[in-house]
């Protein structure tokens, strides 16, 4: 079955109650239960982006897996950002696209540092002979109910993560960047409707959709195109490293379809937003939330 066939988007998917479970993050898909789907037997590509050459962050697992799976099975060839402690995940990644034709690069290393970021995008320049796309996937999400616990080392992290990150990939990558090319952001229905025990999280994920915004003006006379992708609750590792067992087992269960999403349902959007047949989107977001309001 693929992306292209008819579903029950209630039935598609195991729905909660999960087996209660908890990781360290950054957590390990491998290690799910249920695994999740990134597209790896579902995602068919029809080559909308064949030439393509990007930058995919958190591309071991999650989001940021579908999105790589999706944009190489179009045709794009890819340098995967991701943590050091996730390679086993990268691994897979890479083997599975590599042995399907495309260039596969992996870069290990923190986004968080700044000279990471920049070694990144010039990994990409010299690897792959340019760029025409950068995906920005990876982000940081702990939980924490009482502001007083929450403290300035994980408000820091969770922004230079999740912020620093953007600014430092982008002021990075734009100088390599011909008209025509594309920069993706991932958000959060939480930039809207923030979870108390989240508030770093969704603050970050509010800057995330202004940095889009404003960043699109300004690369616009460039002919460089800015979007984002704003998920609701999708089921990934960031929820058995951030939660406790008791809420990741009954994860996505109050959305309106009973379950939360797969990596694999959001794939679709990055491509979109990649590629030429987007040309007229820049400083838009795509929702992907399965029916969760997001104000």
């Amino acid at each position: 079955m693929s992306q292209y066939d008819k579903q029950d988007p209630n039935s598609l998917y195991p729905a909660p109650p999960y087996p209660k479970q908890e990781q360290s993050l950054p957590g390990a898909a491998y290690k799910m239960d249920p695994k999740p789907d990134h597209g790896e037997e579902s995602y068919v590509g029809l080559g909308r982006l064949k030439g393509y050459r990007g930058i995919v962050t958190g591309a071991d697992s999650g989001i940021g897996r579908a999105a790589a799976i999706g944009l190489a099975r179009e045709g794009a060839d890819l340098v995967l950002s991701y943590l050091p402690d996730e390679q086993e995940d990268a691994e897979q990644v890479r083997d599975l696209l590599v042995a399907e034709g495309r260039t596969i690069v992996l870069f290990p290393g923190d986004i968080s540092d700044e000279q990471y970021c920049k070694d990144l995008v010039q990994k990409g320049v010299d690897e792959l002979g340019g760029l025409d796309t950068l995906v920005m996937v990876a982000g940081r999400m702990d939980s924490n109910d009482d502001i007083l616990t929450l403290d300035t080392s994980m408000f820091d992290s969770t922004f230079k993560t999740n912020i620093y990150s953007l600014f430092w990939l982008t002021k990075a990558v734009v100088p390599h960047l011909e008209p025509g090319s594309t920069i993706v952001t991932t958000g959060s229905i939480q930039a809207s409707t923030p979870s108390a025990d989240k508030i770093d999280y969704a603050v970050s994920k509010g800057a995330i959709k202004l940095f889009t915004e404003a960043v699109a003006q300004q690369l616009a006379p460039k002919g460089i195109r800015v979007n984002s992708v704003a998920p609701g609750p999708v089921w990934t590792p960031l929820q058995p490293g951030s939660d406790d067992a008791e809420t990741v087992s009954t994860f996505g269960q109050d959305s309106p379809f009973g379950r939360p999403g797969q990596p694999a349902e959001l794939a679709a959007a990055y491509v979109h937003l990649v590629s030429p047949e987007s040309s007229y989107s820049s400083g838009s977001t795509i929702t992907i939330a399965g029916g969760t309001p997001a104000f």
